[in-house]
């Protein structure tokens, strides 16, 4: 069983916007954090090394390494912009002005701190709102993530997605993103439910 409450109060969320980095118009960033109850370096090699990261999210094929390019099985690819093992790791996810960048820091004991960042041009996700297009998505990672550290090895982790348990887990994801992104003040009330109905189909369509 999966501890449901217990996941979505692990990851902290944030949502804002501000001038893209380098100049170029503004952009709209998604911030994720969560600790792991596992070394930088295990936790490093479960996100880079494509026979663990299929356990836990999709397979992954290409060019892995800096300057390469990767695709996930069914969904995005991207460009492989910085790496340096085992701390940070940039990449593009979707399209060149849609950029992840994830870092892990050593925590209290062996646990690791893991902050995600998204970032996409105002233009693209349209608000803040934009946020529950990505966020929930991003949820449902970090929880595959810290249930494969923990030894829960799902056969299909993509089948596992539409689990009952899951579904749930991403009906309250998008509730918390509802209220990050309306607590940022960064879109309308209109754009943000425009934003829960699209999630809800996305994410959650057997709890809307």
């Amino acid at each position: 069983m999966i501890d449901i409450a217990q996941h979505l109060k692990a990851i902290h969320r944030e949502v804002g916007t501000g001038p893209a980095a380098g100049g170029g118009g503004e952009e709209v960033r998604v911030t994720l954090r969560r600790t792991y109850q596992a070394p930088v370096a295990d936790v490093w090699d479960a996100i880079t090394d494509p026979d663990r990261v299929r356990r836990w999210f999709y397979p992954v094929s290409g060019d892995l390494r800096p300057g390469g390019s990767f695709q996930l099985e069914g969904n995005a690819g991207g460009e492989i912009r910085h790496c340096e093992p085992p701390h940070r790791l940039t990449i593009t996810f979707g399209g060149p002005t849609s950029v992840v960048d994830l870092t892990l820091s050593p925590g209290a004991g062996d646990d690791t701190e893991l902050a995600f960042t998204h970032t996409v041009p105002i233009e693209m996700a349209g608000s803040g709102a934009g946020a529950l297009f990505v966020g929930p998505g991003w949820d449902g990672a970090l929880l595959g993530l810290a249930l494969f550290l923990a030894g829960e090895v799902f056969e299909d982790p993509i089948a596992a997605a539409g689990s009952p348990e899951v579904q749930e887990f991403s009906r309250g994801s998008i509730d918390e993103w509802v209220a990050v992104v309306e607590a940022s003040g960064t879109a309308t009330a209109d754009e943000t439910e425009a934003g829960r109905q699209m999630a809800l189909a996305q994410f959650a369509p057997g709890q809307s």
